[in-house]
């Protein structure tokens, strides 16, 4: 009966792990590809930056600072509508993805505009003197000066997403939280509790132990 146990076991931690890191690949990947787009419209359009309109930066900076203000928990109720428009259902693996990435998109927008605004002016005006167009200079200078920052931010995100993804997983996501909660909780199997911490734990590590050397190679 032990074994039998321990094989449960080890099948239902092993297909949780792979829900999870589902979630948190295809929200960081989404939420980056889109995050993209407002932290550059945030580095051009700011006072400091190479194509300065007030207006357009204060209202897309409200925007990003009102979604990054909600609970993960509430956005994830608030937008069962358009998950289930999105995947056809609002619980599940596929389904959690949209609200992870809705969530993380205001966070990784905000912290790639600081990472572009942080590059050096004095390389700025240096490009600008050699005669590059705005574009060159964001691509070739801003982009290229932050790497390494942006790449911080985005082990930062994915940190953040697998906590959120366990989140998601107290409300039909799936994914280690879901067992920590189904299993450990609900039916005070404590063992279950205890490996799904572990495991989270050695996630978080293992990624900020590669972001850190990425960081410094980058660097």
């Amino acid at each position: 009966m032990g074994v039998l146990a321990n094989s449960t076991m080890t099948s239902v931690i092993m297909n949780a792990m792979q829900q999870t890191l589902y979630m948190v690949f295809w929200s960081t990947l989404f939420s980056v590809l889109i995050g993209f787009i407002p932290a550059i419209i945030l580095t051009l359009t700011a006072p400091d930056g190479l194509h300065p309109i007030r207006p357009v930066y204060e209202v897309l900076s409200f925007v990003i600072n009102v979604f990054r203000s909600f609970p993960f928990i509430i956005l994830l109720v608030l937008v069962i509508p358009f998950t289930r428009m999105m995947v056809g259902k609002a619980i599940g693996t596929r389904a959690s993805v949209v609200p992870l990435t809705i969530s993380a998109i205001p966070f990784i927008a905000r912290i790639m505009e600081n990472a572009l605004r942080e590059t050096d002016p004095g390389v700025i005006e240096a490009a600008k003197s050699f005669g590059a167009s705005n574009t060159q200079i964001l691509f070739r200078v801003y982009l290229k000066e932050s790497v390494p920052r942006i790449l911080n931010g985005i082990i930062l995100l994915i940190i953040s997403l697998i906590g959120y993804s366990a989140m998601a997983g107290t409300v039909g996501g799936g994914g280690i939280g879901d067992i920590a909660i189904r299993y450990g909780y609900q039916q005070y199997k404590t063992d279950y509790l205890i490996v799904c911490s572990v495991i989270l734990i050695i996630f978080v590590q293992v990624i900020q132990m590669v972001g850190n050397s990425l960081y410094k190679k980058l660097s």
